[in-house]
């Protein structure tokens, strides 16, 4: 079976029980993640074969995430090691109309000291036939933009579909690099793109609005300046407060406008890597869809996946093939199975 490769940091996630502050609580509890992990592990608890490629600490937090990894069947046999820590991200979950609150300490982390020379990419790539890449991985460091660059640019040569999902997070990018320049290095490696006007907005330049008419000249314009981009598609969220949102998504082919309906997320148990599973189900969607309706039942299929990723506790989305597709048929009850 062929790979999807996914390539940036594994992160620790250290939270207080429920909806505490840190100064409320006396004890915590931990989760592995990170953006690209989290679009893995999720294709691959829909079935797929994932290959995630990263550097993670040669200590017993390393050995532990690495564990992790293997119980979702993820290929590890890229990861390397070092004698740096492992990231680690702190995150007090908010309710109601008190938002969620991150800090993040991952500066000097194992990954951000990656370098080119520590991927044997063409060995990694060998089995791939898709490589997913975020815009937070270029952000970190020097060392992991240059080895993503390599990474894509081998991808491209050897004809493997590649999605970008260019998250802008402007306190990241602090190693001297401009981050439009950047992006725009990768994007013209990519085929897949998905973001929003946020992100359109960031790489092109422009200040184009929300509207699905703006959308779809953005998404234009998107194409012309980056020509192996051939589909965008993009997650819309509505927020009625931190713990009420709704999910839909829309998209600009080359050929037609598409949008779903909105899915009603009333009661958020974690919306951390909510965007990540959207991406997950996006990308095993196109690669099992086919015919006139691919890009459309895809798309459906990831807000399915986005959604019920806000009913788990963690980074990751341990939905199932059946769960989305029960959800993408109308079937929203939540009642039992039996």
């Amino acid at each position: 079976m062929s790979q999807t490769i996914t390539f940036g940091e594994v992160l620790m996630r250290i939270s207080p029980r429920g909806n505490r502050k840190f100064i409320q609580s006396n004890t915590v509890e931990f989760y592995f993640g990170g953006t690209e992990l989290n679009v893995g592990i999720s294709i691959a608890n829909l079935g797929g074969n994932v290959k995630h490629i990263t550097c993670i600490s040669d200590d017993f937090i390393g050995n532990t995430a690495l564990a992790y990894l293997n119980k979702f069947d993820l290929d590890t046999t890229a990861i390397v090691r070092s004698n740096r820590p492992l990231g680690v991200y702190f995150l007090e979950v908010g309710a109601v109309m008190r938002p969620s609150s991150i800090s993040y300490n991952r500066s000097h982390s194992a990954f951000s000291e990656i370098k080119p020379s520590m991927v044997d990419w063409e060995k990694s790539l060998a089995d791939g036939s898709w490589f997913h890449w975020t815009g937070i991985t270029p952000a970190l460091s020097k060392g992991s933009f240059e080895t993503l660059k390599e990474g894509l640019l081998l991808a491209r040569k050897k004809g493997m579909c590649v999605s970008a999902d260019p998250t802008y997070r402007s306190g990241l990018w602090n190693y001297g690099v401009d981050p439009k320049e950047a992006l725009t290095e990768l994007l013209h490696c990519s085929t897949i793109f998905i973001g929003g006007i946020n992100e359109m907005n960031e790489v092109l330049g422009t200040d184009f609005g929300y509207s699905n008419d703006e959308f779809i000249e953005a998404s234009k314009l998107l194409i012309e300046k980056f020509p192996s981009i051939v589909k965008v598609f993009d997650k819309i969220r509505t927020s009625i407060n931190s713990s009420w949102h709704k999910i839909r998504a829309r998209m600009w082919n080359g050929k037609k406008f598409c949008e779903t309906e909105d899915f009603d997320i009333t009661h958020i148990v974690d919306r951390i890597g909510t965007g990540d599973a959207f991406a997950a189900g996006l990308i095993y969607g196109l690669q099992h869809y086919d015919g006139d309706t691919k890009d459309t039942k895809a798309m459906q299929f990831a807000s399915a996946a986005c959604a019920l990723k806000h009913t788990y506790v963690g980074d990751v989305n341990y939905t199932t093939i059946d769960e989305v597709l029960r959800i993408v048929d109308g079937n929203v009850t939540g009642r039992f199975n039996r």
